[in-house]
């Protein structure tokens, strides 16, 4: 059976947490809301419901969320939802916390703009000479030909 999956708009509620694993593998951590809103008997739009939940991206997707999202921001984020589950080293008592493997993430521009840079296989960013992000090739050995 498959993890349930999630898709949505959320803010992130605080800075990334970039670290890396033993193997050397990125790992990146972020703290997400996602809020919903209900009319008052005013008629006036007022918070309701919260879900939090905390996501985690991996390797090279890791790095860039690392620099590209910081607290405050609004993204839309897809990923499937787990539970994690540890013994409290104090009180030994058994935890649980739902949390997030996050496949993809970008920012919403619902309240605001997004410049994106493509980040070639090397990890290094992209910036067109001319200033049109479609006018140049892709880093890398790409041919014109599609590769099926």
């Amino acid at each position: 059976m498959a993890l349930p999956t999630l898709h949505g708009v959320g803010r992130l509620t605080a800075d990334p947490e970039m670290r890396f694993s033993p193997s050397g593998t990125a790992v990146c951590s972020l703290n997400l809301a996602f809020n919903s809103k209900r009319k008052d008997e005013s008629g006036q739009w007022v918070d309701d419901k919260v879900f939090f939940v905390r996501g985690t991206l991996f390797r090279q997707e890791a790095e860039n969320a690392a620099e590209t999202y910081s607290r405050g921001m609004e993204v839309v984020v897809s990923g499937r939802l787990q539970t994690d589950q540890w013994e409290d080293k104090e009180t030994g008592q058994k935890r649980s916390a739902t949390s997030m493997l996050i496949d993809s993430i970008g920012p919403s521009t619902k309240f605001a703009t997004a410049a994106v840079r493509k980040v070639d296989w090397q990890g290094v960013s992209e910036q067109p000479a001319s200033g049109d992000p479609w006018g140049s090739k892709p880093a890398g050995n790409f041919s014109d030909e599609p590769p099926f």
